[in-house]
């Protein structure tokens, strides 16, 4: 399985991303020293498309897939890819606040920590639908590291298309999330432009 290995605030800084979206606090202190070269329109379109990769953490094949499916759903084709992406059972953990970040709700899922609906998935890309019900196992639920993640995301906002009940490590997706609903600093325009060449 491949996996991508590139330093968080590195990949970062590189595409002008700020780490929040990733679920980390910290920034790096270093400048990346740009040319005043100006991007060309397949250089834009290229960027867009590799900070949606990275901020949902998908490789390229996959996110070609995810594009291929979404072009085929009735609707917008960008509008369909995003709200794909955000409905990945890694991305939902993390919305849900059960993980510090998106690496850690990727790890959480393949370690089978996670139930939806009653039974164990440990496929991050394994998307959820609407009335879904997400909580972590029974078991796990008294490990220090879920208290700890806990403590932690308490502060966090949770979207309003999850009900999440924090103390039982429980959530439901009300309903899949519209793009409008979606924070991510992506403009899937440009992705559709990019792919339909």
């Amino acid at each position: 399985m491949a996996v991508n290995r590139t330093p968080v605030l590195k990949r970062c800084r590189s595409l002008d991303l700020d780490p929040v979206f990733l679920g980390y606090d910290k920034k790096s202190k270093r400048q990346l020293i740009r040319r005043s070269r100006k991007l060309s329109e397949y250089g834009t379109q290229l960027r867009e498309k590799q900070k949606a990769k990275f901020i949902y953490g998908v490789l390229e094949k996959p996110f070609r897939n995810y594009y291929d499916k979404a072009d085929r759903m009735k609707g917008m084709t960008g509008e369909n890819l995003m709200t794909m992406l955000e409905s990945r059972l890694d991305n939902v953990v993390f919305r849900m606040g059960f993980a510090r970040t998106r690496r850690e709700a990727r790890q959480v899922v393949g370690h089978k920590h996670i139930f939806v609906n009653g039974k164990l998935v440990n496929v991050p890309s394994y998307l959820v639908k609407a009335g879904d019900v997400v909580e972590v196992r029974e078991k796990s639920k008294n490990i220090q590291r879920f208290k700890d993640i806990s403590e932690i995301t308490a502060g966090r906002l949770t979207p309003d298309w999850v009900d999440v009940d924090k103390e039982a490590l429980k959530g439901t997706v009300s309903q899949l999330p519209k793009r409008e609903q979606i924070d991510v600093p992506v403009n899937e325009m440009l992705i559709v432009e990019l792919y339909s060449k």
